[in-house]
């Protein structure tokens, strides 16, 4: 059995009359309709919307808190020639703030450079100490972009020296604001704006929007990649934004973006919001990671393309570099987080030295993905007594509302819900570990409870095609909000079950459907495929539709999210040989033939050897066992285990050394031949001259010996001491009726079944009919 790594959830639609009526005035698929009922969009005009977003829907940016406040103390500094610093963050969201903004000051004339804090020496959010350097180097004016919220004391610094701070930023807004000249955020407490998960370039650039006085089209590109980056909700605006944006981005026209996207090896025509999240996010987040982010900016808003072309080789060698300190700081994280003390806890904080402080939210990350508990990661300097580090968490436990109750334990600290960043005393770090296990408790955090999958519909392999595939892609962009929809496919049975990789690490098969095939695809699965294997047909696979191209031909395939594999494993280890080496697992050896188990005595010394005759009830259950030999017929295997209990595991060896299905059943001719000898020769020696006897009758001896069997039985012969004779005067009946003949014909059916059938269709026979039930 393999447990589902999700709780699945299947999404209920109700009103089929809507469906059918969304169906026909959109021209789309009836689980497509159904889709967009169950995500909310349950009218004509709410899906007309959805499917088909204008920029002109987009809310008035001066909704939005201080907006005017803002761009009137930002045009003031444009007409004057002050110094405008833009302060970014040092993520994907972060550079592209900065770009937004700063190109959009640019254009205004605006006096303007950008700062890009540096994570490991300035930290998250404003900086003291930076503020300060830039205030001396000629700032007159800060606008923060994707940060601020969290900067009291920076900001009062600034303030002391007569340098006024805009914010502008998205994330949890804590309890104490700061004292800033103006703070744009979409979830200001009082604000009347729409739609509050805009992301920080989606707050930077409705600035610009306002700043420009028109809705600036040439920005969208950078929106689209920062907004998918941050992981905000792909719905209402920001579904407009992107899906904008993503066309913007195909056109190439941003030189930097072309160069990057060149370099990731993505199809520039054909961007989606899948190449942003797992191509261009992360080469832009790798400089962060690794060291300074400000040259992300100047790629994203560089005209020059020998630039842009250098540029865009660095991140990708900064992307490498990333990649391989991940794999050896998550393993390390890995070892400790399965330790006594760990595996007690709801939550983590993993700790160690000398881990580059840039990679470790996604270590926190992949921690999450293994243990379902949320983790901090953490780098302890040993000098400073300070550690630094990242946090992620999973449904169920507000992660920050969880530090921000204790935030005196912390330096710095700063996130949403589902993300923070933080710097703490190593002292503290005890008492940061209690206090995450009391907000699990206080959030009713429970570890055991599985993650919710929502899974969009059931439907069968025959409509997982390309066309089905071509009807949800009107529902891209996907992101959170508006999840890519995933199927659970319903298959007639599993074939062609293989590893994939290097190390075959991934798993791949084909679910079989009545009019087509559909090839699955999980990645880091391998060590199922055994499992798989022995109980496809009780597999149930979730995932996602994806086209793979290659050479011009399209092929749909499932991109496996999770599965399950329900009932008893038959594992297919069928032989006509028995050696030691197949009776060394701690498994149940069941035997029907007594005298097959005493023989192989020598085997099975050492294990657990049972006979069918002697079985218990329950003995079975949830038990490995081998069948050994083949059952005498398909009614004696199934009460077996009626009577022992449903395993987890049958492998069946099935040894039969002589093959009465081979053989095959006598003929009719062959059995009038038999009966003419038997009426015309008398006292034959069947035990000393049955081979000769054969001969002369042309019968297979195996044979032979079966139809003088069923000859005693009805009282055609009788036999005293060897020795054969006809029956004067036999009774008249029908072989058929004898029960060696019934015998053997079970025998030949079981064989048929159990041993000459193919590995899939024996299986298939197993799981339907040795149920303990």
């Amino acid at each position: 059995m393999i447990s589902s790594h999700y709780q699945w959830q299947l999404a209920q639609v109700n009103n089929s009359k809507l469906a059918d009526q969304l169906a026909q005035e959109f021209k789309l698929a009836p689980v497509v309709a159904q889709i967009l009922i169950a995500r909310g969009y349950d009218s004509i005009e709410k899906v007309d919307r959805f499917l088909h977003p204008k920029i002109t829907d987009c809310y008035d940016p001066f909704l939005l808190h201080d907006m005017h406040q803002a761009v009137t103390r930002i045009q003031s500094a444009i007409e004057k020639g002050d110094l405008i610093t833009v302060y970014g963050d040092y993520d994907a969201d972060g550079i592209t703030s900065t770009a937004v903004m700063f190109e959009t000051l640019l254009t205004l004339g605006a006096n303007v450079n950008y700062y890009v804090p540096n994570r490991f020496s300035d930290g998250y959010g404003p900086n003291t100490a930076a503020f300060n350097r830039l205030i001396d180097a000629g700032t007159q004016l800060i606008i923060t972009v994707d940060n601020g919220v969290s900067g009291n004391a920076a900001i009062a610094a600034a303030n002391e020296r007569q340098v006024d701070v805009i914010v502008t930023d998205h994330h949890s807004l804590p309890q104490e604001l700061p004292a800033a000249y103006a703070i744009v955020h979409p979830r200001y407490p009082g604000s009347d704006y729409p739609f509050g998960d805009l992301s920080g370039v989606g707050v930077a650039f409705k600035v610009a929007w306002a700043l420009l006085e028109e809705f600036p089209v040439e920005l969208l590109d950078l929106v689209s990649i920062g907004e998918v980056a941050d992981l905000v909700s792909i719905t209402d605006e920001n579904r407009i934004l992107v899906s904008f944006g993503l066309q913007q981005l195909r056109t190439g026209s941003r030189v930097g973006i072309h160069e990057l996207v060149k370099v990731a090896g993505l199809n520039e025509t054909e961007l989606t919001e899948t190449n942003i999240g797992f191509g261009i996010a992360p080469r832009l987040n790798a400089l962060g990671r690794m060291g300074d982010a400000n040259p992300g900016v100047e790629l994203l808003t560089t005209l020059d393309e020998e630039v842009a072309t250098k540029m865009a080789q660095q991140l990708e060698q900064k992307n490498n570099e990333r990649q391989e300190l991940v794999a050896q700081i998550t393993e390390q994280a890995l070892d400790q987080a399965n330790d006594e003390e760990n595996i007690a806890r709801k939550t983590l904080i993993i700790a160690g030295q000398n881990w580059h402080e840039g990679v470790l939210g996604i270590v926190a990350s992949r921690l999450v993905e293994q243990t379902g508990k949320p983790t901090l990661v953490l780098n302890v300097n040993a000098e400073s007594g300070i550690a630094k580090g990242s946090g992620r968490s999973v449904a169920g436990l507000d992660l920050f509302a969880a530090i921000d109750q204790k935030r005196e334990l912390t330096v710095a600290f700063g996130g949403h819900e589902m993300a923070v960043g933080l710097s703490v005393p190593v002292d503290n770090i005890e008492a940061l570990k209690d206090q995450l296990e009391v907000a699990a408790i206080q959030q009713q955090f429970d570890t055991a409870a599985k993650q919710v999958l929502a899974i969009t519909a059931k439907i069968p392999v025959d409509d997982a095609d390309l066309d089905l595939f071509d009807q949800v892609e009107q529902l891209a962009p996907f992101g959170n909000g508006n999840k890519r929809p995933l199927f659970e496919i319903q298959a007639e049975q599993i074939q062609n079950v293989k590893t994939m990789g290097k190390t075959n690490a991934h798993l791949k098969f084909d679910l079989m459907g009545v009019k087509q095939t559909l090839t699955a695809i999980a990645f880091n699965h391998g060590t199922a495929a055994a499992q798989i294997n022995a109980g496809n047909n009780n597999l149930a696979v979730v995932g996602t539709l994806d086209d793979n191209v290659w050479h011009g031909n399209h092929n749909i395939q499932l991109m496996v999210k999770d599965f399950q594999l329900a009932g008893t494993q038959i594992v297919d280890c069928r032989t006509n040989h028995l050696a030691a080496q197949l009776f060394t697992d701690d498994s149940y050896y069941l035997f029907f033939n007594q005298q097959l188990m005493q023989k192989l005595a020598d085997y099975t010394t050492t294990k657990k050897i049972l006979l069918v005759s002697d079985l218990s009830a329950g003995q079975l259950a949830d038990q490995s066992v081998t069948v050994v030999d083949c059952p005498p017929n398909l009614a004696a295997l199934v009460a077996a285990f009626k009577l022992g209990g449903q395993p987890s595991i049958i492998k069946m060896l099935l040894y039969q050394p002589h093959s009465v299905y081979l053989s095959g059943m006598p003929d009719r001719q062959s059995f009038a031949v038999l009966y003419k000898f038997v009426r015309e020769h008398h006292d034959v020696n069947v035990h000393d001259q049955l081979k000769l006897l054969s001969e002369y009758l042309k019968i297979e001896p195996e044979q032979l010996i079966f139809m003088i069997q069923v000859f005693f039985e009805v009282g055609f012969v009788k036999i005293n001491h060897g020795i054969l004779n006809g029956v004067t005067n036999p009774p008249t009946v029908d072989l058929k009726t004898s029960k060696v003949y019934q015998q053997r014909e079970q025998s030949m059916i079981a064989e048929k079944t159990l041993i000459y059938s193919d590995a899939p269709a024996m299986r298939r026979w197993m799981n339907e009919n040795m149920s303990a039930d």
